[in-house]
C-alpha cells in the first residue's frame, strides 16, 4: 500500500525537515505486520514528494490472527497488502510520529506553516462510496479527486468496486494533514486490524481533538473509529467538552472584533441593511448560512413577509445560543414552525439549504480559506441555487480608520483574508458569470470618499438584471 505526500510550496524540500526524513536516504522500520519504507520520488525546490510504502506479510499476519482456524482461506486472500487501511495509519504513526507531535528542532518555525500539499492514495477501500469521501475531507479544506476502481477492467459490466484512487489537495500544516489521515483512514475502511480498547479514545483525542469537535461529521467519524457504543459515547462527551473550549475562544475573537467596530455600531447597521434587503426582495423562505447565535434570525422572524427561516452553523454551541436568543421554547406553535436550526458546513453539499428564496451570508466568507471559496460558491450558487443571495464582508481599505488595528492587522483573529472593494467585486462578478446571477453592490456604514465603507454588500439575483 502506498501514500505519497507532495509539497509544491516554495522551497518544497522543507518537507523533509518536517517529516524528519532525508531525501537522500531510505528509511525502513518493522511495523509488526510487515515493513514500512519512506523514500523520495523527487526533491526539488519546486516540488518534493515523499512516499510511504508498506509491505504487508499477509501469511504471517493471518497465522497470528487465525492460529485456531486453519480451514478458513479468507485471511490469506484479501486486500490487506494493497489497500490503505488501519495498517497504513499505524505506519504513519510509526514513521511520522515526530512530525505529528509538532516537533522540528532544526526549523521550529516551519511547524505552523501551511503548505500546498497533495496526498495521493492509489487504492482506498471506502464503505459508503464517494459521498463518504467528500463528507469526511471537504469540510477540512481539501479538494477531493477520486476515481472508482473497476471490479475487473476486463468485465466492465460488473461495475465498480468499493475501492477508489484518491488525491487530496489543500493548504495545511504537515502535522495537521498527517493527523487527518491517521484518524480518517480507519474510518474509511471501517475494519481495524487490531483490538479496539479504551486507549483508542486517547489516541483519537490526541490526533483529532483540535479539529474533530467542529467537524460536521464528528459523530460519524467517532462511531466508525471506535465501533463500540460505550467507547463512542465517552469519546463524544470528551469531544463536546473540547468544542465548548473552542467556541469560547471564538466568542473572545468575536468580542475583539466588536470592540474594533463598536464606535460605528456596524453590527446593527449590517443587520438592518440585510433585513431591509430581504424584505425588499419579498422575503419568503430564507436560509442564513453561518447564522452564529441568531442575531439576524431574530430580526427575520419578526418580519411578516418572511415565511420561514433556516439557520445553519458548524458550531453546535452557537446554535444552542441561537435557540436561547430566539426563545424557541416560548414561541407559539405556529411561529415555532417557521424556524429551523441545523448544523452544517458551508463547503459541503447539503440538500437542506435547497429550495429557498433568499440566502444570507453575513460576515462569513472571510472565515473561509481562499482556496475553498470555489467549493463554497459551488455549494451555494450551484447546488442550493436560491433566487437571491446576500453577502456582506469587511472592506480592508477602511481598516486605516480603526485606531486599534495595526497597519496590516485584520478585524478578527480568524479572518483568512479581508478584501478591498475591487477584490470583492471581482469575486462577485466571477461567481455570477459561473452560476447565472447578477450582482448589485452597496455600502454599509460611513462611506469615506477615499477608502469606501467599512462593510461592503452584494445582492445576487439569479437570471435577472440588477436594479
Amino acid at each position: 500500500m502506498l501514500l505519497s505526500i507532495t509539497s509544491t510550496t516554495a522551497d518544497a524540500t522543507i518537507l523533509g525537515y518536517l517529516l524528519h526524513k532525508h531525501p537522500d536516504r531510505v528509511r525502513s522500520v518493522d511495523v509488526g505486520f510487515g515493513r514500512a519504507h519512506v523514500f523520495y520520488q523527487e526533491a526539488s525546490p519546486e516540488r518534493c514528494t515523499a512516499t510511504l510504502m508498506v509491505e504487508v506479510d499477509p501469511i504471517s499476519l493471518s497465522r497470528k490472527r487465525n492460529s485456531r482456524n486453519t480451514q478458513n482461506l479468507e485471511p490469506y486472500v484479501n486486500d490487506r497488502p494493497y489497500a490503505a487501511s488501519s495498517m497504513l495509519s499505524v505506519a504513519i504513526g510509526r514513521l511520522f510520529g515526530t512530525a505529528m507531535s509538532g516537533t522540528c528542532d532544526t526549523h521550529p518555525e516551519l511547524v505552523d506553516q501551511k503548505m500546498d500539499l497533495e496526498l495521493e492514495l492509489p487504492v482506498v477501500p471506502v464503505r459508503g462510496g464517494e459521498d463518504v469521501l467528500r463528507r469526511l475531507f471537504e469540510p477540512l479544506g481539501y479538494s477531493v479527486d477520486c476515481t472508482p476502481i473497476a471490479l475487473d477492467p476486463q468485465f466492465q459490466s460488473w461495475g465498480d468496486s468499493n475501492y477508489f484512487a484518491l488525491t487530496l489537495s489543500g493548504s495545511h500544516t504537515v502535522q495537521r494533514a498527517l493527523a487527518h489521515l491517521f484518524v480518517l483512514l480507519p474510518v474509511l475502511d471501517d475494519r481495524k486490524h487490531y483490538w479496539i480498547g479504551e486507549d483508542e479514545i486517547d489516541k483519537l483525542m490526541r490526533r483529532g481533538g483540535d479539529w474533530l469537535p467542529n467537524h460536521p461529521e464528528s459523530e460519524f467519524i467517532t462511531r466508525r473509529y471506535l465501533r463500540f457504543g460505550a467507547l463512542t459515547r465517552e469519546a463524544l462527551a470528551r469531544l463536546a467538552d473540547g468544542a465548548e473550549d473552542s467556541d469560547q475562544a471564538d466568542a473572545e475573537l468575536d468580542e475583539a472584533e466588536a470592540k474594533v467596530e463598536r464606535p460605528l455600531s456596524l453590527n446593527q447597521q449590517r443587520l438592518d441593511a440585510v433585513t431591509d434587503a430581504v424584505v425588499a426582495m419579498g422575503g419568503g423562505r430564507v436560509v442564513d448560512l453561518g447564522c452564529g447565535e441568531g442575531r439576524l434570525l431574530e430580526r427575520l422572524v419578526a418580519e411578516s413577509s418572511v415565511s420561514s427561516v433556516l439557520g445553519v452553523d458548524v458550531s453546535i454551541a452557537a446554535l444552542e445560543r441561537a435557540e436561547r436568543r430566539l426563545r424557541l421554547d416560548e414561541m407559539s406553535e405556529r411561529r415555532r414552525e417557521r424556524v429551523t436550526l441545523a448544523q452544517g458546513a458551508l463547503t459541503y453539499v447539503d440538500d437542506r439549504i435547497v429550495g429557498h428564496d433568499v440566502a444570507t451570508v453575513v460576515e462569513v466568507i472571510e472565515h473561509i480559506d481562499l482556496e475553498r471559496l470555489d467549493v463554497f460558491a459551488r455549494v451555494l450558487f450551484g447546488h442550493a441555487a436560491p433566487a437571491a443571495v446576500i453577502v456582506t464582508t469587511p472592506n480592508s481599505e477602511y481598516n486605516v480608520h480603526f485606531e486599534k488595528l495595526g497597519p496590516s492587522a485584520m478585524r478578527h483573529g480568524d479572518h483568512r483574508f479581508e478584501w478591498t472593494r475591487s477584490d470583492f467585486k471581482q469575486w462577485a462578478l466571477s461567481v455570477s458569470e459561473d452560476y447565472g446571477y447578477v450582482p448589485e453592490f452597496s455600502s454599509i456604514g460611513p462611506d469615506d470618499p477615499t477608502t469606501g465603507p467599512p462593510t461592503q454588500m452584494a445582492v445576487f439575483r439569479r437570471g435577472q438584471e440588477a436594479v
